[in-house]
């Protein structure tokens, strides 16, 4: 989200103890700022004249990054406790599927391979990595932690990291630019980082709680609006863009949503302002899109056109869609919350966005009707509204039930990209917005306090604090991570399978293969997996995973106890040819409660096995290459 500059401009009015010696300067505004006025001839928000403190680095912002980690390390406790023995969050197949995507980064950069696609999972087709969130540079910068610690330990630093920095981003952008109270800034901040939308995505979405470049891609984006220098400044909001369609295309996707409709509601709020600054902001917006058009042409075509992609998102929009009942409701993760409370409201539990409560709701429209003659206030507001009733699905609610009346979304869902969207993940919009929103109410108190109002101040705060308590972060749950046998944690698979050949464990299970792939950092290739993929190479419909071949079939029954051990020599010859299929070099199997009949079968299949470390394996090359 954007928001105008709506801090005072007289450098005597900070707030008392809001600034340390040393860390303000004033300066004067590069060039004229203009006066605006909405159609109410009010005048626009943040458009003052003359003098403007700018804040350098202090104590208090020392302060609030620590309090941002304290309170990220609490969220992610459980999962720091034993990164290699316990998954963290509700949601343990997202998480091995994010490991192996960390891990995948580190071999591409240690091997110098293909960042945006790669048959290492899924063999011999391949994932097209931009169509299963690839997280290019979150696992780029991390493949030093991925190659000393493990891809567990990446993946829990880079969900910590993740609240700190979108925190931390939001308290600069709005103490910096938007409000003069760093106490307002933190709130603000605080909420972006830490409301109920990013700690339920913490249960396994990193490429959604990776917002650290939000506020200032949409800082930079006002700036060109603002007066700012059309090249320059077009080419630095470029350089932002292009970095955060390397962390995640969706979050980028919903940021631009965001900042159209704030500029759709300027336009409406404000016609005369927003006509006057469109050329520059246009301008700039060519040279930012220039830029990334360059940058990323060859992801952008691999994502609609390269292999394995897919269009759409497997079942109907309002599979992920919330409930409007959902926004007065608490997050099972919230301290007001409960393993029921989210019940029925929402599509799992990563997608609780929603959530605020009925007190935080009430503080909201509140601070809304307060503020309503501030443009930014009002362009905000209608920004939390219309992605609230997006995030609806395209029926209306009632209860926990979904009714036959169309809602918003229906006109949108059948547009490309809408048509992948997951409906509920527009709350994420409306929770910026809100984050923002109490950041300037409570920026207007302290301002009120410091001119000797000081009750209502006091009153808001309380209120603030009020809403706020019941939807803080409760520390995320962990469970017990499935083993991955001696045999590839040791790198005894080295002697049996060559690098970038196929390792096939048995049974031939998806999250097994991404397991055991994750562990070797990809140094092998894996069957099957955790993916999306299109439903077949003549329909790019989305669907998870894919067919698996017949002898995993097979595989899969023996070790549900469905079928006996007997094989016919159909079954063996096609056995033979899914180990040429694969490509594989092994086939491995490590303890399992079936695992005499496994043996049986798999001696029939590809002749007698031998054990190996933890594991039995038989060696297939003879029949795959």
């Amino acid at each position: 989200m954007t928001v105008p500059d709506t801090r005072p401009t007289d450098p005597a009015a900070a707030t008392p103890g809001d600034t340390s010696p040393g860390d303000t300067e004033v300066r004067r505004a590069p060039e004229p700022a203009e006066t605006g006025t909405d159609d109410g001839g009010r005048t626009e928000a943040g458009d003052g004249t003359g003098e403007r403190p700018v804040r350098r680095w202090s104590r208090w912002d020392g302060v609030v990054a620590a309090v941002y980690l304290a309170w990220a390390l609490l969220v992610t406790a459980r999962g720091w406790r034993n990164p290699d023995g316990r998954l963290l969050g509700s949601r343990p197949d997202d998480q091995g599927f994010n490991e192996w995507m960390l891990a995948y980064a580190a071999h591409a950069v240690r091997h110098l391979e293909n960042p945006f696609f790669t048959t290492a999972q899924n063999a011999p087709d391949g994932v097209n990595l931009m169509t299963n969130v690839g997280m290019q540079l979150p696992g780029i910068l991390l493949s030093p932690v991925t190659l000393l610690f493990g891809a567990p330990t990446a993946y829990v630093l880079l969900m910590t990291l993740n609240l700190v920095g979108t925190g931390y981003a939001w308290y600069h952008v709005l103490s910096r630019h938007v409000v003069r109270s760093r106490a307002a800034a933190f709130v603000g901040g605080l909420f972006c980082a830490f409301a109920p939308a990013l700690v339920s995505h913490s249960n396994g979405h990193p490429h959604m709680t990776a917002q650290w470049l939000v506020p200032l891609i949409g800082w930079r984006v006002l700036v060109l609006a603002r007066g700012g220098r059309v090249l320059r400044d077009g080419l630095v909001l470029g350089a932002l863009i292009a970095a955060q369609f390397f962390i995640s295309v969706e979050i980028l996707f919903l940021l631009a949503l965001g900042c159209l409709l704030a500029a759709l509601a300027h336009l409406a709020l404000a016609p005369k302002v927003a006509l006057r600054r469109a050329p520059r902001l246009l301008g700039g917006l060519g040279v930012a899109g220039a830029l990334v058009a360059v940058v990323t042409a060859y992801p952008l075509w691999m994502q609609f056109f390269g292999p394995q992609h897919r269009m759409g998102h497997p079942g109907g929009p309002d599979v992920y869609a919330l409930k409007l009942g959902s926004y007065v409701r608490y997050a099972t993760e919230s301290i007001a919350g409960s393993p029921t409370s989210a019940g029925g409201w929402g599509p799992n539990t990563t997608e609780q966005v929603s959530f605020f409560g009925w007190s935080l709701v009430v503080v909201a429209v509140a601070a809304a009707w307060w503020l309503r003659k501030e443009v930014t206030v009002r362009v905000l507001t209608l920004v939390a509204v219309v992605c609230a009733l997006l995030s609806m699905g395209t029926t209306w609610t009632w209860g926990t039930e979904r009714t036959t009346i169309p809602a918003p979304f229906a006109l949108l869902q059948h547009l490309p990209v809408f048509d992948a969207v997951v409906v509920a993940r527009f709350g994420f919009i409306t929770t910026m917005a809100v984050g923002v929103l109490l950041a300037l109410a409570l920026d207007r108190m302290a301002s009120l306090a410091r001119d000797g109002d000081r009750l209502p101040a006091r009153i808001a705060v309380v209120a603030v604090a009020a809403a706020l308590v019941p939807i803080l972060p409760t520390p995320l749950p962990a469970q017990g991570r499935p083993a991955v046998p001696d045999f590839v944690t040791a790198g005894t698979w080295r002697d049996h399978v060559a690098p970038g050949r196929t390792l096939v464990p048995v049974p031939v299970a998806n999250m097994t293969s991404v397991y055991w792939g994750s562990a070797a950092l990809a140094e092998f290739a894996v069957p099957q997996g955790y993916f999306l993929a299109p439903t077949s190479k003549e329909d790019p419909t989305g669907r998870w995973g894919v067919e698996p071949q017949p002898t995993a079939k097979l595989l899969t029954l023996v070790a549900e106890g469905k079928r006996g051990t007997d094989v016919t020599p159909a079954e063996v010859a096609q056995a033979r040819a899914d180990a040429r299929y694969w490509r594989a070099d092994a086939v491995a199997l490590p303890k399992h409660r079936r695992q005499e009949d496994l043996r049986v079968v798999l001696d029939a299949l590809y002749g007698p096995g031998r054990q190996v470390d933890d594991v039995w394996l038989w060696d297939v090359r003879p029949f795959s290459n």
